[in-house]
């Protein structure tokens, strides 16, 4: 039997203030031209531009595509790969939210391995062949794509979100400048900062997790809960965006290599049919997800219930584990995260898939990661509890 962990990373990791800066050097040792993966949002804040500067200086010709909006789709991989085979070109850079770093990096992928991006689904395909060098960099703190091996591409025919999860898929470099942050807008920073937290907890919650994982999901969670309210209601607190980077850094690591549990498995099949963001549907999930899992991670979650308030260092594992949910929920309460209700999804159309979202939850194999492993007709409860869910009941779901 075997008694040893592994823990993947990128190759090269170039992390905190101005280290945007550094992708022309780390594009020049990887090629002559570079597609940059990126959105309009990025371009208009000359984010784009500045990259191109940037790989211009060190004789990096790039061109971009600008195609991705909100959650990636299977669309938008075939229209960067396109591109990137008819510019010849040799890197892929990825400059924005996770929906930018997930095309990316089936982009590196596809351009050395043959086949559909949900070929590779469920590892019913392996990359065998080396990906494209890819250049990861985050503009917001949250999904941790940037040092993860991790995709999540919507499939739009069948309106499943796939999950793919392969060594191949993870950057060989990732660029982590707090400063690219600054733009984020306080939604956007709650959303994202809840989704590294969903990441740091899932991790260390998961029956995959293990020592490496363990020591970064604790650092992740303490970064976050203690800068996520300072970001959101300060966004030019520089030394919070840092600290959140960090943390969501931290926690893409940990989760990657230890899997995420039963949020993401719910939050995938939202995204997928009602275009949920995805860091806003891990946010609204969160709260529910703990206190259904408490019961079967007492001690892990009355860890995270002592980074909340200090003070449950004197408290049962039980009284911890009760501070950490109910802080959950205040948290979420005080950034203005919505239910599925408050998103304006259609409570007829929502009842008529919840069995089609369990169902694909679970095929996806994230819930069999969590402490408490629920069966269909559960998750099909836990959808609708979700729905009207109330972040200020003090309602416990069993």
């Amino acid at each position: 039997m075997e008694n040893y962990k592994t823990f993947h990373s990128p190759q090269t990791i170039n992390y905190g203030r101005n280290a945007f800066g550094e992708v022309g050097r780390e594009a020049k040792a990887r090629g002559k031209k570079a597609i940059i993966v990126s959105d309009k949002v990025m371009n208009d804040l000359e984010y784009v531009s500045e990259c191109r500067d940037n790989l211009l200086k060190e004789g990096v010709d790039s061109v971009t595509y600008l195609g991705v909006d909100s959650e990636p789709t299977d669309i938008y991989v075939d229209e960067a790969l396109t591109l990137f085979n008819e510019e010849n070109c040799e890197i892929v850079i990825s400059l924005g939210g996770g929906s930018c770093i997930d095309t990316a990096k089936s982009i590196a992928v596809l351009a050395t391995n043959d086949g559909y991006i949900g070929d590779y689904m469920g590892m019913k395909k392996m990359a065998e062949v080396k990906p494209i060098p890819h250049i990861a960099i985050p503009t917001t703190a949250g999904t941790g794509s940037e040092v993860t091996d991790a995709v999540v591409i919507a499939n739009t025919t069948t309106d499943v979100k796939m999950m793919i999860k392969q060594p191949s898929f993870l950057p060989e470099v990732a660029i982590v400048d707090p400063l690219l942050t600054l733009s984020s807008p306080k939604q956007v920073t709650a959303a994202t900062g809840i989704d590294a937290l969903s990441h740091a907890v899932e991790a260390y919650i998961s029956k995959r997790s293990h020592p490496m994982t363990d020591d970064m999901a604790l650092s992740a969670m303490k970064l976050i809960v203690e800068n996520i309210t300072i970001a959101y209601e300060d966004g030019d607190n520089l030394d919070a965006r840092e600290n959140m980077s960090l943390g969501a850094m931290q926690a893409g690591l940990a989760f990657s290599n230890a899997s995420v549990c039963l949020v993401h498995g719910l939050s995938r099949p939202i995204g997928a049919l009602f275009h949920v963001p995805h860091g806003f549907s891990n946010a609204m999930l969160l709260p529910a997800v703990l206190e259904f899992s408490k019961d079967y991670a007492i001690k892990r979650l009355a860890d995270l219930g002592r980074i909340f308030i200090p003070a449950a260092e004197n408290y049962s594992d039980e009284q911890a584990a009760d501070v950490a949910v109910a802080s959950v929920k205040s948290l979420c309460l005080k950034l203005n995260i919505p239910n599925l209700n408050g998103w304006g999804i259609d409570k007829t159309e929502f009842e008529s898939v919840v069995s089609k979202m369990s169902k694909d939850a679970l095929a996806s194999g994230s819930p069999a990661n969590n402490p408490r492993v629920p069966e269909q007709y559960e998750m099909e409860e836990l959808y609708r509890v979700c729905f009207d869910y109330d972040f200020s009941t003090e309602r416990t779901i069993k």
